[in-house]
């Protein structure tokens, strides 16, 4: 799940968004799509993208709401707080600065950007995340 604490990584951004993609794709096959769409802020056509083995644009927030729909899970704004609460307790374990991060990281993000997102001052979308996740989690001793 894309909000615990992540230690290890797989070898790139893409492998981590997979998984992310996979764990979401089983809550969305489970539930059906109708359901997750109704119950989400995620429109049925993103839904529908997710369920066909796609990687659509979604937000932290959006997955945090189809992840929710699994029993005993957090509600979605405890799960963003969470997972952005392990992004600033991975960079003091990496020893990492927002501009560390936006050195490394794949995405055109400045570093204030990146301290905005990893705040919860700006949206972040689940892709952002990701990248900034496995950048943090990728330098960790």
């Amino acid at each position: 799940m894309f909000y615990e604490q992540r230690m290890t990584v797989p070898d790139s951004p893409a492998a981590l968004r997979a998984e992310y993609d996979e764990d979401l794709r089983a809550i969305v096959e489970q539930r059906g799509p109708d359901a997750v769409a109704d119950r989400t802020d995620v429109d049925r056509e993103t839904v529908d993208a997710l369920l066909e083995g796609g990687s659509p644009d979604l937000t932290l927030v959006e997955a945090a709401q189809i992840q929710a729909l699994e029993d005993g899970e957090p509600d979605p704004d405890e799960m963003v707080t969470i997972a952005c609460e392990h992004l600033l307790l991975g960079m003091s374990t990496a020893v990492l600065d927002v501009d560390a991060i936006e050195s490394e990281v794949a995405l055109e993000m400045d570093a204030k950007e990146i301290q905005q997102k990893i705040e919860r001052r700006a949206p972040m979308s689940l892709e952002e995340f990701v990248h900034v996740q496995y950048v943090i989690a990728d330098g960790a001793p």
